[in-house]
């Protein structure tokens, strides 16, 4: 799809569940609804926007759309580098599998059945959000040392590798190199740690040449029955990754930025003590939320 086909084709109401489909349904995350199609995943990424782990009760139009989007031109690139959990010739399947559902089309994603490994592969380029706090009180973010006297947003002298835990419920949590490779042994560990450098490698080239700061950002990995590898879940998209504007950027402080930070400033300004149910987005919230989303796309892909 091209840009102004999507912008075009965003819808005016929030989709807040996937209804009718004739699948067997085997998971619902914060965000996406799972599919089991025996040897394949169908993906379906609904318009829920979580924060504090809390899902809110509205949702942003199109928000799904965006991501799915975002994420399918970044699987593109990233198929340069390492395989990809998305079935070949993914557009074409995705619109035969479902013809019937159309307004499910732009949303979803096809994609083979792997096993996930059970860590988040985070990297950082700069100093900001947990490792900004960690830092603050160790000089450090988990394993690896900084320089004293680093400012807030500030870039740090290579990106550095800092994977968490995946919880079912709760939150992650950091885990050290170490850590990580007792859990995935150490051949799988280094195919990982490599893969997730090269990613946020090409992630910060294309960020660049799009005006943008690729901050910091997550991956997720999974294995086939040979022990090879796969990218999967979401590729850079703002739910998963740190942009920030170049224009204006300075160290020093905290940075706009392309995510759902707003978001959770907005909510820290209320009395809500974080747990469910949360409270409703206003109009003038989700308005910028779906334009953060859509300002993203249209830069990163221009």
């Amino acid at each position: 799809m091209t840009i102004a086909e999507i912008r075009n084709n965003l819808p005016t109401e929030a989709l807040m569940n996937v209804e009718g489909l004739p699948f067997k349904k085997i998971a619902s995350g914060k965000v996406r609804e799972i599919f089991d199609l025996g040897d394949k995943i169908l993906i379906v990424a609904t318009d829920r926007i979580s924060a504090f782990d809390a899902i809110m009760p509205n949702g942003v139009p199109g928000k799904g759309i965006l991501l799915t989007q975002i994420s399918l031109w970044w699987f593109e690139q990233a198929a340069k580098i390492m395989p990809t959990h998305l079935v070949p010739e993914h557009d074409k399947a995705i619109a035969e599998l479902l013809k019937d559902f159309p307004h499910l089309i732009a949303r979803s994603m096809l994609v083979r059945k792997l096993k996930p490994l059970p860590i988040e592969a985070v990297v950082r380029g700069y100093l900001a959000g947990s490792g900004w706090k960690e830092y603050k009180k160790t000089q450090a973010i988990l394993d690896h040392a900084l320089p004293a006297g680093m400012l807030e947003s500030q870039q740090l002298p290579t990106p550095i590798f800092t994977p968490s835990t995946k919880a079912a419920e709760g939150h992650d949590e950091p885990i050290t190199e170490a850590q990580c490779a007792e859990i995935l042994g150490n051949a799988v560990f280094e195919k990982v740690k490599n893969a997730t450098l090269e990613l946020f490698a090409l992630g910060t080239q294309v960020a660049d040449r799009a005006g943008l700061i690729l901050a910091d950002t997550k991956f997720e990995f999974g294995l086939d029955d040979e022990n090879n590898l796969f990218l999967i879940d979401e590729v850079l998209t703002p739910d998963s990754s740190r942009y920030w504007p170049q224009e204006g950027y300075a160290p020093g402080k905290s940075q706009p930025s392309f995510d759902k930070q707003f978001v959770r400033d907005y909510l820290e300004s209320l009395d809500w003590n974080k747990q469910p149910p949360a409270p409703a987005l206003p109009a003038d919230i989700v308005e910028k939320s779906r334009d953060l989303y859509l300002g993203a796309l249209e830069k990163l892909i221009a």
